[in-house]
């Protein structure tokens, strides 16, 4: 496995200011682990993308390593998942996402790409089809942008559907993300509940269990189509007692 620091908060809206952090910290646990839930020692390369803080520059060198690379982009502000996605572009023509996260993120703050619209660009600059985009885990959103996830006929599944069913939701969704040529997971810290995630910038009571959300990625990662993923959102400054720094570096594992 392949894991890209990707040592920025750039597009946070200074609401998760701290998790440029998190790569280093995460890292720094994740030495702790010895295997994984699989019985498996996570075996692994360190890369970085080299951060500037001029967000276009850095944006650009992001996607780069996305074209050349593939692995794990460890945030990190949700941002750079617009460069990561558009870098796999550049290797495949049909791409999906799967974004677990508490937010839509397609509710437009900016005239560039942030952590609470990096989706609505995606979509809008005709780089991943609406079809193409399955969200998990949603419960905090406007109005606007559940009309626009219909309008658009984006797949999405909200903590109230997980709850009816989280294996019942796991299958529908890996049917529909089979399909895709090429596939790139978005892990937001936020869509698992605050009290086992309390390190992050926008915390929404009612989200996933760890236990859940370890569940839901042991299956969906066995799809043979995933070409990166992301982890990003987690502020360690704002942590208690290490939780979600933890969790993070045990949701990595899983993935080596």
């Amino acid at each position: 496995m392949k894991i890209i620091k990707v040592e920025t908060s750039e597009g946070a809206q200074d609401k998760n200011e701290g998790c440029q952090e998190a790569p280093s910290k995460i890292l720094e646990e994740f030495k702790n682990i010895h295997t994984n839930e699989f019985w498996k020692k996570p075996f692994y390369q360190i890369d970085s993308v080299e951060i500037k803080n001029d967000l276009k520059e850095d944006m650009s060198a992001i996607e780069e390593k996305a074209s050349q690379v593939q692995g794990v982009f460890l945030g990190g502000s949700h941002t750079i998942t617009y460069s990561i996605v558009k870098g796999l572009k550049k290797k495949f023509k049909d791409v999906g996402i799967i974004s677990f996260d508490a937010h839509p993120d397609v509710f437009k703050l900016f005239d560039f790409p942030s952590h609470g619209d990096w989706l609505l660009y995606l979509i809008e600059e005709g780089i991943v089809k609406a079809e193409n985009v399955i969200l998990v885990g949603i419960r905090s959103f406007h109005k606007e942008e559940i009309d626009y996830l219909k309008e658009k006929g984006i797949k999405f599944f909200t903590m109230k559907q997980l709850f009816n069913g989280l294996d019942d939701v796991c299958d529908s969704v890996m049917e529909s993300a089979r399909k895709f040529e090429a596939l790139h997971l978005s892990l937001d810290i936020d869509v698992i509940d605050p009290s086992a995630a309390p390190g992050t910038g926008c915390l929404e009571p009612g989200g996933l269990s760890t236990r859940e959300f370890l569940h839901f990625i042991q299956r969906v990662k066995l799809l043979g189509n995933i070409k990166s993923v992301d982890l990003v959102e987690v502020n360690p400054r704002k942590d208690v007692n290490n939780l979600t720094v933890k969790l993070a570096a045990k949701i990595l594992g899983e993935f080596s």
